[in-house]
């Protein structure tokens, strides 16, 4: 089988592509590497690095036209991967059922990364500890903005509230006791300032509206890391927003989008926040992003948001070799198996993996299946 790695031509501060060790590695094996022009280039990569590495350079169109195409956020367009093709991306398969039907009615074959997972529901393909720790440090620099106290000694202790203890929430109740950043937080100490007080809560607390409106009244980082059952019910309305210090932060690690032409559609867990990117990922309460939020849905409660569709990005180079050292087994076995098609329920820890993550498995499953 071939394999065609893409550039993402996303949003300037986007500078992630796959490395030249994960397209050594493939090579290696024998299978056939087709690059587009100028990958990597965003990390200060040439073509040349990719050629050691034993792949061939193609424009677009030949990188989207072998039999599985490797990019790691979903393309924007789908008309350049031919039917029958695997494409492996970070697809979302549960919030974006739009995404779902573009891909069955073009026959290209699916695997998403965001779904790969060991039997015990551990993601195989994550950087988990980034998404948390960026998404966290972007908070706190926006708190140190909106409430100077935070660097005077006479203050109370910092108060965070984290939604969600699932391997994200983990990292950012770490990454919150040291204010998101190992180095602020040694200053912090050596300064003589109070720490930081996290709580971390779970879906018995999150579907109490009367528990969180007390609680958002004395928060000063709000960190959504919640999965949630129900993509189309808010976790935080929009107006209990107005219960917090008007210095808060609310810190959105989940960044999922506003989808309401879906059936279901999907929300924000907390109601009417916009979205960032990698270009803008600090929005003030002025931001034009608040303009851009879905008419109908409420926004007139406003907080400094840190949001970020790929928080993993902010440090690009890191980011791709670990998700390269992650997905490299697993391609290679994509690659044994001969495509999707050819994954076993009882095969082997990978095949199971990328079998559960593959676009048929998805729209195969039973309806009443509950999403956690």
């Amino acid at each position: 089988m071939s394999f065609g790695f893409p550039r993402m031509h996303r949003e300037a501060a986007e500078r992630r592509d796959f490395l030249p060790p994960l397209v050594a590695a493939l090579a290696a094996r024998g299978f056939e590497v087709v690059v587009e022009r100028t990958i990597g280039s965003g990390m200060g990569l040439g073509d040349h690095d990719y050629l050691a590495a034993g792949a061939r350079i193609g424009g677009e169109a030949e990188a989207y036209a072998q039999d599985v195409v490797v990019i790691l956020r979903s393309p924007a367009r789908f008309d350049l991967i031919r039917p029958g093709t695997t494409l492996v991306s970070m697809l979302h398969f549960p919030t974006r059922p739009q995404r779902v039907a573009d891909l069955v009615e073009r026959g290209i074959e699916a695997i998403s990364l965001d779904s790969i997972e060991h039997d015990d529901g551990t993601r195989l393909v994550v950087n988990a500890r980034a998404v948390a720790w960026n998404g966290v440090e972007a908070a706190f620099k926006a708190l140190a903005r909106t409430w100077p106290a935070l660097e005077t000694r006479d203050r109370r202790p910092v108060r965070v509230l984290v939604m969600g203890a699932g391997q994200i929430g983990k990292h950012a109740v770490e990454a919150a006791t040291k204010y998101g950043d190992v180095f602020r937080a040694a200053w912090y100490g050596a300064l003589g300032l109070p720490g930081v007080e996290v709580i971390a809560i779970g879906r018995n607390l999150t579907g109490s509206p009367e528990y969180l409106r007390e609680r958002l009244a004395d928060v000063d980082v709000l960190v959504d890391a919640t999965q949630r059952d129900d993509a189309s019910r808010p976790i935080v309305r929009n107006a209990w927003l107005g219960g917090m210090p008007p210095h808060a932060i609310v810190c959105d690690l989940v960044v999922d989008p506003y989808l309401l032409d879906a059936d279901p559609p999907t929300v924000r867990g907390v109601e009417g926040i916009p979205q960032g990117d990698l270009d803008r990922f600090v929005l003030g309460v002025d931001d034009p992003a608040w303009d851009r939020v879905p008419p109908g849905i409420p926004r007139a409660e406003r907080r400094t948001v840190a949001s970020c569709y790929s928080w993993p990005g902010v440090h690009p180079r890191e980011c791709m070799e670990l998700y390269g050292r992650q997905l490299e087994p697993l391609l290679v076995t994509l690659a044994e198996r001969g495509g999707p098609r050819g994954l076993r329920a009882d095969g082997t820890p990978a095949e199971r993996a990328l079998r559960h993550a593959s676009l048929r498995v998805w729209v195969d499953r039973p309806a009443d299946l509950v999403v956690l």
